[in-house]
């Protein structure tokens, strides 16, 4: 059985103590993990509408979270120490800390500012002394086993009392952010009433995570002849050379919006006006989910167990082969996991989500 968690929707009983005024939320590193979080956002205004909830995240972030009803103020992550980052934090006065990064980064600033209640998962003596309230990872008989991060945040909310208020992801657009996509689109000859895929084909966490530009090109190639679909390629920042070796392999032009990159509240709008995404397993992925736009997944080095929610609108596909998962980000063989799936099953999969 899982240790040190909760196993149901079902709040565990907190220690007695004031309902809290403010609420820091500390954000996870990526994209994708941010809007995974937003359930346990929303578990926790459901809970608490009276208190002021205040995401902290790197700046481009807040971009993904502007505009939710669950987020009620943005604290930048400067980059500063410890130290200074524990100062502001304590002139901020918050009630509770909710960590969803499990660094001992993450927890220190908060335990020295003296945030009265601090939670979060703790793997080791460090982490749990820095915390008020620690839960230990999902694990079956001792061993760590992968769940969803919906539901890993979800079980940190429910240890603060908070009763789920459903799984479902949030993102906001701003209509003027998505009439600027779509002005842009216009501008690149996007007239077709037909509708248009959107290619994320790069991925912060490493080189094993990219299908190759091979695979992208011929794939939307056949999704243009066969579904009606134009492409339009959207990388992230130093994502443009990927980009580039798609289109120049491409038989049927794509719109490459690279001068300049969308950001992530544009790339939500240009999202959600698609008909479908097609991704490696990244960021843009959950966002596609939260707009209701079908999406399908390209996967290799990663376990799909961690994203395993959700799926009635996605398809990933993955290669049967032996060192996969790995989680390593560059393939120190033959990258099998990616160069093995084949093109026609991202059309087939696509066709299928589509009919």
């Amino acid at each position: 059985m899982r240790s040190g968690a909760t196993t149901s929707s079902e709040p565990s009983a907190p220690a007695a103590q004031a309902a809290p005024a403010r609420i820091l939320v500390r954000a996870p590193t990526w994209v994708g993990d941010v809007v995974m979080a937003t359930p346990a956002l929303r578990a926790l205004k459901t809970a608490h509408p009276q208190a002021e909830i205040v995401f902290e995240a790197r700046a481009f972030i807040r971009e993904l979270v502007d505009g939710l009803p669950t987020v009620d103020a943005f604290l930048e992550d400067d980059g500063r120490g410890v130290l200074s980052r524990a100062a502001r934090l304590r002139r901020e006065r918050f009630d509770w800390a909710v960590l969803l990064p499990d660094s001992a980064r993450a927890a220190a600033a908060p335990f020295l500012a003296r945030i009265p209640v601090r939670v979060g998962y703790a793997r080791d003596p460090l982490r749990r002394a820095l915390l008020t309230r620690s839960l230990e990872p999902p694990s079956v008989d001792g061993k760590r086993v992968p769940v969803s991060m919906i539901e890993r945040y979800l079980r940190l909310t429910r240890e603060l009392g908070c009763a789920d208020a459903g799984e479902e992801l949030d993102v906001a657009i701003d209509e003027s952010t998505r009439s600027a996509v779509r002005a842009r689109l216009e501008a690149a000859g996007m007239r077709d009433a037909a509708g248009y895929v959107v290619v994320t084909p790069g991925a912060n966490f490493g080189a094993s995570k990219l299908w190759p530009a091979e695979h992208f090109a011929e794939a939307c190639d056949r999704l243009a002849r066969e579904l009606g679909l134009r492409t339009v390629l959207a990388p992230g920042p130093g994502e443009e050379p990927i980009v580039a070796a798609i289109a120049e392999r491409m038989q049927e032009k794509p719109v490459a919006l690279v001068d300049p990159v969308t950001g992530l509240a544009a790339l939500a709008a240009l999202i959600d006006d698609a008909r479908l995404l097609l991704t490696n397993d990244t960021g843009p992925r959950h966002i596609a989910v939260a707009c209701g736009t079908p999406v399908v997944v390209v996967m290799g080095p990663t376990d799909p167990r961690h994203t395993a929610h959700l799926l009635e609108r996605q398809r990933v596909l993955r290669e049967d082969v032996d060192c996969s998962p790995c989680h390593l980000k560059v393939c120190p063989i033959d990258h099998r996991c990616m160069t093995r799936l084949s093109p026609e099953r991202v059309v087939r999969a696509g066709e299928e989500l589509l009919s």
